[in-house]
């Protein structure tokens, strides 16, 4: 981790196709509901994708974020008293916001990795962890999510039918059109070519 110098060639431009993936303005649509979602205490970032990346790296203004969205006496995510300072400490605290987000419905193919954020490999995939995280309070709507509803999409919800009995055995004497028809259909006048020559 410690070592790693800069990156060339095929390396540097996939990288750089990573880093174009950032988006400045969701940048700052996210420092205001994480500020607004946790109070003023977490501060704020130097703008760009750099203090972005400084403002989360120990975890704990994740930590603050994702135990904001349970009620008191349920939070996930336990943030010590003072900010830890060791690699590995805030390695883990990190572990431990994406496990509580997976735990609250992000699915893993929206999660980013550890190393993402430490490093700031992908701070794009950051922001769209964030972004599926803010989606779901606001779809949730149970009273925890604080900020602007318009800020995140709303997640499809299932919507249940409930049908009765006498519908249900109406619905099998209709033969739906997607199962194809018979009708107007026959082989007259097809042919399969030249029958097969036996010759003894």
């Amino acid at each position: 981790m410690a070592n790693k110098g800069p990156s060339y060639g095929m390396s540097r431009d996939v990288q750089s196709k990573i880093e174009k993936k950032y988006d400045d303005e969701l940048e700052d649509r996210l420092v205001e509901w994480i500020v607004a979602q946790c109070g003023s205490s977490v501060g704020r970032p130097d703008r760009g994708r750099l203090g972005f990346q400084v403002w989360l790296k120990n975890g704990i203004v994740l930590s603050q974020l994702v135990n904001s969205l349970y009620p008191d006496g349920s939070k996930p995510v336990k943030i010590p008293d003072s900010p830890p300072t060791m690699v590995f400490k805030q390695m883990e605290q990190i572990a431990q916001f994406l496990k509580a987000a997976e735990d609250y419905g992000v699915v893993k193919t929206d999660m980013f990795q550890t190393v993402d954020l430490f490093e700031a490999k992908d701070m794009a995939a950051v922001q769209r962890t964030l972004v599926a995280l803010g989606s779901l309070a606001v779809t949730k709507n149970d009273g925890h999510y604080h900020g602007d509803p318009n800020w995140f999409m709303k997640k499809a919800q299932e919507h249940k039918r409930e049908f009765s009995e006498s519908q249900l055995k109406e619905g099998k004497n209709i033969i739906g059109l997607q199962m194809g028809t018979n009708k107007g259909a026959s082989q007259a006048g097809m042919s399969y070519g030249r029958p097969r020559q036996i010759i003894s």
